[in-house]
């Protein structure tokens, strides 16, 4: 059996590609297909696979600016020839379940969340984006969502990263999806006996995850706030000029830094709407609690007085009100018990159930073959290769 792993771009490692690193491990024969590849900011374990790369990648700028190829990207990933695999996994957050499986294929898309910037975020991103832009996008929007909604019929069997992401796959898509969660690597995290008395903000630094919430709230408490992550300089220059001395950016640190100052804050604080949300999962890992917003995947992962604290709104007086009544409580927070709770999204439960999950799509497959009479796929490639892998 060939397998294609068809993710959106690979100029990152965050939660997608920790996803990918799992299905790697699952079929380590298997090819890569994606959009543009950075080989220097993705791990060994994805640059060992062969990679092919789409047009795109020739493109001036596109490896750092792949953003501003939305456009291009339908006609980028359908240009992938696919015909000589049995299975196709999709890493979705973008573009890549639009590939064009053959007949024969299974396609399975584990769905990290439909397109947030043709969605439910739309207006927030048109709004923060440049004028340019905020022209163009009311033009482009209509097409890139209809291409979206008909390339879900692509798809035979849709996995979810969430429930959150699923509720989501059934509005837009109009299609059922099965909930996994993401692998978290828990044994990489360990519990620590010297906590510190700083909070934490960790991840990337975009609008939607409101770090400019954490910065007012802690300007207004004046407790140490530490946020670690990279962005646009543009907005984290703006966030650092309205933080006071008691907040300090580390920007992108390596990941032994990163694991240390998760296992030693006092808490994460995690004021934004996540589809799921690797990083609450991996702080309680450290066995350290996570003060949330109420909404996402937070919900399924942070249980409200006994991992962390959620609060309801996404306003100061609320993450306010969470800190200090977590400054109270903290006390009753049990680093073992929390990291308990964290194995339960471990990664040998995200392997187990997307091989019962695949397995039984290429079971049907198989018997609807065989109830028609039709002979099974051969496994090799048919004509015409996929362009150069990138090495």
């Amino acid at each position: 059996m060939r397998v294609a792993i068809v993710h959106y771009w690979l100029v990152d490692m965050r939660g997608g590609e920790k996803v990918v690193e799992a299905l790697c491990d699952m079929y380590p024969d298997a090819d890569i297909f994606t959009l543009v590849h950075d080989k220097g900011k993705v791990s060994e374990k994805i640059n060992r696979h062969r990679i092919f790369t789409s047009f795109l990648q020739k493109l001036p700028g596109a490896v750092r600016h792949y953003q501003s190829y939305l456009p291009l990207m339908p006609f980028a990933i359908e240009s992938f020839d696919l015909s000589g695999y049995d299975l196709i996994i999709s890493s979705e957050s973008g573009p890549a379940k639009g590939i064009i499986p053959p007949p024969h294929a299974t396609h399975v898309c584990y769905c990290h969340s439909p397109m947030r910037y043709l969605w439910d975020h739309y207006h927030g991103y048109r709004a923060a984006s440049g004028r340019l832009t905020r022209m163009v996008m009311p033009l482009i929007a209509p097409l890139l969502r209809s291409w979206d909604v008909s390339t879900s019929l692509r798809v035979d069997r849709f996995v979810a990263n969430s429930s959150h992401v699923a509720a989501r796959i059934s509005k837009y898509y109009r299609r059922t999806a099965t909930v996994v969660y993401p692998p978290v690597i828990v044994d990489d995290f360990a519990l620590s006996s010297n906590v510190g008395d700083f909070y934490l903000c960790a991840g990337q630094i975009v609008p939607y995850k409101r770090i400019d919430l954490a910065v007012r709230v802690f300007n207004r408490l004046g407790k140490p706030l530490v946020i670690i992550g990279g962005g646009k300089e543009k907005e984290i220059e703006e966030l650092k000029r309205i933080a006071g001395p008691n907040i300090k950016f580390l920007g992108k640190v390596s990941f032994g830094e990163l694991k240390k100052h998760l296992a030693t804050c006092k808490a994460l604080v995690f004021p934004g709407e996540e589809d799921f949300g690797m990083v609450p999962v991996e702080t309680m890992a450290s066995g350290r609690p996570v003060i949330a917003y109420a909404s996402g995947g937070a919900l399924e992962t942070v249980v409200h007085g006994k991992t962390g604290i959620l609060f309801r709104e996404q306003s100061e007086q609320s993450l306010c009100d969470a800190v200090e009544s977590f400054e109270a409580a903290q006390h009753v927070f049990d680093p073992t018990e929390i990291r308990s709770h964290a194995a339960a999204f471990g990664a040998q439960r995200f392997r187990q159930a997307m091989e019962e999950i695949i397995e039984g799509e290429l079971s049907q497959r198989r018997e609807t073959r065989l109830d028609f009479g039709i002979p099974q796929p051969s496994s090799r490639h048919a004509n015409g290769r996929p362009a150069m892998p990138v090495h």
